[in-house]
């Protein structure tokens, strides 16, 4: 009989020592990026509520009050008020005394004015100072306000003899040119101010208007009777007349005017011809969207 075999006992592996419990990461605090993100992301957001409170009041032709405009864009009352505030203080919208109504502010306007592409109102210009100068035989021509001067952006020249030969891109100085006292008639009385306190009335000829009260009395005319002349100011050679152009908005975006030699403009032949620009300065701001105004 043979001996069962004894069988040796497997050793039982030994299990691995128990790892301690690790405390969860405390949370960090906010980083220097994190907080520049978070203002960020509030930046944005006070943009989008802007944006949003200036479309809403450019819906409404007759302004807006508070109320109706913080229901309209979502937010409340307190936080329309002071982006509101911020916008009127900025320009971009305005608040009527009486009604307390929002509208949409002349700065606002302007960037839309100058978003028409300039060689657009090139386009639109050139047919309008192409009859200007078959109607009076004169050089005719188109500008706008750069800085504290104006450049002419188009012109034409008339049938007559002795054209004047301007370029196209020229710049002159607002104070002793028509066309420059049209963009200057245009401006606030703020902005005028600045303008007068900044620029120095240089003469260009012995006929230039280099004193301040006999700008502003020029600049008052103009205003009243919607042209403006040069006398041989900026050349003693050559007479002026400039009437504004308008935009949708009714705001002066530019000046249209003739120009000729003072032997054939002479102060009877200008008065003239003065109906005649004023017509084409109608016709060119109709064409900029401008409506007639009663």
């Amino acid at each position: 009989m043979r001996t069962p075999t004894k069988t040796k006992a497997r050793a039982t592996p030994a299990l691995p020592p128990a790892r301690k419990s690790v405390p969860a990461p405390k949370p960090l605090l906010p980083t220097i990026d994190d907080d520049a993100a978070d203002r960020a992301r509030v930046r944005v957001q006070s943009l989008g509520r802007a944006f949003a409170i200036l479309e809403e009041i450019a819906r409404h032709r007759e302004g807006i009050g508070l109320a109706d405009l913080s229901k309209a864009v979502g937010l409340h009352n307190s936080t329309t008020f002071h982006l509101a505030k911020t916008m009127v203080s900025l320009g971009y919208i305005r608040q009527e005394k009486d009604s307390k109504r929002y509208r949409i502010g002349l700065p606002l306007f302007a960037l839309a004015a100058s978003a028409l592409d300039e060689i657009e109102m090139v386009n639109i210009a050139t047919p309008v100072l192409e009859e200007l100068s078959r109607q009076t035989g004169e050089s005719s021509h188109f500008a706008v306000r750069m800085g504290d001067a104006v450049v002419v952006i188009a012109r034409t020249s008339g049938p007559g003899a002795f054209q004047l030969t301007d370029r196209v891109g020229v710049v002159r100085p607002a104070h002793c040119t028509a066309l420059g006292k049209v963009i200057l008639a245009s401006l606030r009385d703020d902005q005028l101010k600045r303008f007068l306190e900044r620029t120095e009335l240089k003469p260009s000829t012995k006929n230039s208007i280099t004193e301040v009260a006999a700008l502003l009395r020029e600049i008052a005319e103009v205003r009243r009777t919607g042209i403006a002349f040069d006398e041989g100011e900026f050349n003693l050679e050559v007479r002026c007349i400039a009437v504004p152009a308008k935009d949708f908005t009714s705001r002066i975006v530019g000046a249209i005017g003739i120009s000729g030699p003072i032997w054939r403009q002479s102060q009877q032949a200008l008065q003239a011809k003065a109906k005649i620009v004023q017509a084409a300065g109608a016709r060119l701001s109709a064409a900029f969207g401008a409506k007639d105004e009663p």
